[in-house]
């Protein structure tokens, strides 16, 4: 049946791996759990650093780029001080208590401070403001609602049937007197509470930073990542079932809420044994097979490991001539047509990286330029001894290294390619073929290693031509050749299983905010590797798991953030990025309402260069995390070393779980990591060994990253007033604008394309944030000359505001009828998406680019129009 698939991987007797049955049964067992490294901590220590005072010096204050200072003012919870006692001697029985306590905390009014002339006006606004507060808000005016409360329950109450009427009286008076008593309280503001003083202490934010990065410990880090390259986890396999039900009891010891385990069913091929072959078959003389697989990277004891193939490939057994294609580009098969050289019913053969980047588009250029069949090798001259000491010896890839990866067509369709749009939940009937699907491409292709390359190369000398310097590889002992229709003729094999309904399994858990609870900072990295997968993406896994640890110690001790921190784990990214965008397309409408940022980490460490690509909004809040952090070998801050260079936060492509968040919900993105020099991308090589020994010794840049996260949570999550930059984000989309008009210009147009339309709408959104952001001041002024102190309607305002900005984002989808792009309608952002021949490249405006590059200039002045629309309708939402 096409629903089951036989167990490919046999099980290894000293791992903890159930048997296929057990991983995708509906109602696992627990049996097999394996809980992990044990947590290291020094709760002395962290007990000392959280009761430390601010005697010494005042919290540090976050500095917009235009120069004021927003005050250290945040919600009024009790401190990490008070509420660091747990267990037995905890002051409270149950989190509900602590809820209770930290909601009937409340800051003032700064209006109040004007003085007793106001203070009838300002119980009267109060009460008014408790009647007319939403139940998703969690204020800390609502302490007065509990009073209230309290008052109701101890009033006298009126029983004509078992009193006289001079006792009703007399407990009519006794009401009033209780009142009066109440206003008088409240009219003095003896219940507001200061950041430095009242009824109980408030928690210091500063406080809260240091012990984050103090408390990230390397050595965990290290005990996670080498607990999670124990055995190879492919998408919808049992050893990535079992890091599902690991990573959920790490998260349940963390006491993280609602955890579990999200379910989709969505179609996946797995490579059969003896099912792939590469092989020249003609002329009889030079016959010969390839390898394939690459060697065992475990020999004591040994490891089964992944074996060679790409995901969503086409299953086939074709054969034709060999003929050489460079980096598989449209270009390069173009100018192997210009030269006179047929590819019609050929095997094309071509190398990774270079011009085009995305391995699945170099299988759809061999497509359509009619090969039957494509081999991608990599070559030495890209991440193998050109570059560097190969494994073992060094970083770079082996000869016998076999790149491993999808190619699914992301640029058409994200996610699961049978369900388009719509999640794939467990019985959904709403699903598409996977015949002629616009997500998968109709020929078979295998990866190979350059090892297996050589002798391609070497079987094509003498057919079609030699080649031009920039086609030149650094394969060893080859004269290079284009081959024609009079070269060897080559197999190329690939029978496969093929499930529709596989299930995967994402893990979810959250940390409710006290504030905002229905509001929601989204952190995620995925779980699934190709092989063992230590840099991608287990790296990333281990980092989100220590800050995961220290969230839930933080919790531990009584602290909430203001919105909610949820935590995501996503199965099948390298398939198609289906965990993640599954799991948007089933909340979508409650993301575009809710979601204010999503924080993504694939790869976290592969050297020391830190780079970051995401929306504009997030630069100077990344700024500010930056300069509080230090390079271990430099010993000089990230932003100091950033800032010397000229960096730049980069545009996103469509290479990570960012994709939905940004292009389909509408919800900000940032992806962050530590990026060094080629290594054996999605090979068995890229192991735990590799990164003890050349990614990142000591794991002092893990221990950086987990900083660097746990830091950014804090920005969004945590500080009162939302630490987007909306005019960073305009003056950027200005510069998107120009870019746009300098990629027209390249092309042949019959007539210029008008980008005005564009241009005034970019003016707009300029002159638009620079009037918003004008209200950060009077916020920050108002707090201020209140000493700390914000009042109920300044906060309703205050949460009005970030609204405003997480909704920005929302606000530039095309939800219009069939709105999206054309023939890509999942993808609705108008800044953000992929370019249909540029999947990982970052590219803005792409429905505009599509239409240039087809040159179809009467759809790309529709797509010019449409995109000034609603920026401009946008731009103008941040003050109406």
């Amino acid at each position: 049946m096409v629903d089951e698939k036989p167990n490919k991987y046999e099980r290894a007797d000293f791992l903890p791996i159930p048997t296929y049955e057990e991983a995708t049964s509906s109602r696992p067992s627990s049996s097999h759990l394996n809980t992990g490294p044990q947590e290291i901590s020094n709760d002395a220590e962290r007990q000392g650093l959280l009761r430390q005072g601010t005697a010494g010096g005042a919290a540090r204050r976050n500095t917009r780029s235009d120069g004021y200072q927003a005050p250290a003012v945040e919600s009024a919870r009790a401190s990490l001080e008070f509420l660091s006692a747990s267990g037995d001697q905890s002051p409270r029985p149950s989190d509900e208590d602590l809820r209770r306590e930290i909601t009937e905390l409340t800051l003032g009014d700064p209006e109040d401070a004007d003085g007793p002339s106001q203070r009838g006006h300002s119980l009267s606004k109060r009460i008014t403001s408790i009647t007319n507060t939403l139940s998703s808000i969690n204020l800390p005016f609502r302490r007065w609602a509990a009073l209230f409360t309290s008052i109701r329950d101890h009033m006298p109450r009126l029983s004509f049937s078992r009193t006289g009427s001079w006792v009703v009286v007399g407990r009519i008076m006794g009401g009033f007197v209780l009142m009066s008593v109440v206003y008088v309280l409240l009219a003095s503001n003896i219940f507001t509470m200061s950041q430095n003083g009242g009824l109980g202490q408030s928690y210091n934010p500063e406080q809260v930073r240091i012990f984050v990065q103090n408390t990230v410990n390397g050595t965990i880090i290290q005990s996670y990542l080498e607990h999670l390259t124990a055995y190879d986890h492919i998408a919808g396999t049992e050893g990535n079932y079992v890091l599902a039900r690991w990573v959920e009891r790490l998260f349940e010891a963390a006491q993280v809420e609602d955890v579990g385990l999200e379910r989709f069913d969505v179609y996946l091929n797995y490579p059969k044994a003896g099912g792939r072959r590469v092989a020249i078959i003609d002329p009889p003389e030079v016959t010969w097979e390839a390898t394939i697989e690459e060697k065992v990277a475990y020999e004591d004891p040994p490891r089964q490991q992944t074996l060679v193939f790409h995901g969503y490939s086409r299953a086939g057994n074709v054969t034709g001539p060999l003929i050489y294609a460079n980096y598989g580009s449209r270009e390069d098969f173009q100018r192997l047509k210009d030269r006179g050289i047929k590819t019609e019913g050929a095997i094309a053969l071509v190398r990774y990286y270079g011009t085009q980047g995305d391995r699945a588009l170099k299988v759809k250029a061999a497509e359509l330029a009619g090969a039957v069949g494509c081999i991608i090798y990599s070559d030495p001259a890209d991440d193998g001894f050109a570059a560097g000491e190969p494994w073992p010896d060094g970083r770079f890839m082996p000869a016998d290294g076999v790149q491993r990866g999808t190619v699914g067509l992301t640029s058409w369709i994200v996610g699961d390619v049978l369900s388009p749009g719509f999640a794939s939940m467990p019985g959904e009937h709403k699903r598409i073929s996977k015949d002629n699907n616009p997500g998968l491409n109709n020929i078979p292709s295998i990866p190979i290693a350059w090892r297996d390359a050589q002798r391609l190369l070497q079987a094509i000398k003498g057919h079609g031509e030699k080649v031009s310097k920039e086609w030149v590889g650094a394969v060893p002992e080859v004269e290079w050749w284009t081959g024609n229709q009079t070269s060897p003729v080559v197999q190329l094999m690939n029978e496969q299983d093929e499930v529709e309904r596989q299930p995967i399994y994402n893990v979810i858990g959250k940390i409710s905010g006290l504030e905002r609870g229905d509001k929601s900072i989204i952190v995620g990295n995925h779980r699934d590797a190709w092989c063992f997968g230590a840099a991608d993406p287990s790296s990333g896994t281990a980092v989100m798991l220590e800050v995961v640890r220290i969230f839930g110690e933080l919790r531990q001790r009584g602290w909430r953030p203001l919105r909610t921190i949820e935590f995501a784990s996503w199965d099948a990214e390298e398939y198609n990025l289906i965990g993640s965008t599954e799991h948007v397309e089933a909340r979508i409408d409650d993301l575009r309402r809710n979601g204010y940022a999503y924080l993504n980490v694939d790869v976290a460490v592969t050297g020391t260069d830190f780079e970051a690509a995401g929306c504009p909004v997030f630069e100077p809040a990344l700024l500010r995390v930056l300069g509080r952090v230090t390079d271990p070998i430099k010993d000089r801050t990230l932003r100091s070393i950033w800032e010397e260079g000229a960096s730049k936060l980069g545009g996103l492509g469509a290479g990570s779980d960012y994709v939905a968040f940004q292009d389909m919900a509408g919800v900000s993105s940032l992806d962050f990591g530590f990026q060094g020099p080629a290594y054996p991308y999605h090979s068995c090589y890229d192991n735990f060994e590799w990164m003890t020994k050349f990614g990142d010794p000591g794991f002092r840049y893990h221990t950086l990253m987990a900083q660097i996260w746990a830091l950014l949570i804090l920005e969004m999550a945590d500080t009162p007033v939302l630490p987007f930059d909306m005019e960073a984000y305009a003056k950027a989309v200005k510069g998107y604008v120009d870019d746009l008009e300098k990629y027209v210009m390249t092309k042949d147009t019959p007539s210029p394309l008008d980008l005005s339309s564009l241009h005034d709408a970019a003016d707009t959104f300029i002159t638009n944030a620079a009037e918003f952001h004008t209200w950060d001041r009077t916020w920050s002024e108002a707090v201020n000359d209140a000493d700390g102190l914000e009042g109920t309607v300044t906060a309703i305002k205050r949460m009005s505001h970030n609204t405003r900005m997480a909704n920005f984002d929302t606000h530039l989808l095309d939800l219009s009828v069939d709105g999206g792009l054309p023939n890509r309608t999942q993808y609705k952002h108008i800044l953000y998406a992929p370019q249909t021949w540029a999947a990982y490249d970052a590219a803005y405006f792409p429905g505009v680019r599509d239409a240039v590059d087809e040159g179809d200039w009467d759809r790309a002045s529709v797509q010019v129009k449409k995109a000034a629309g609603i920026l401009d309708r946008a731009a103008r939402k941040l003050n109406n």
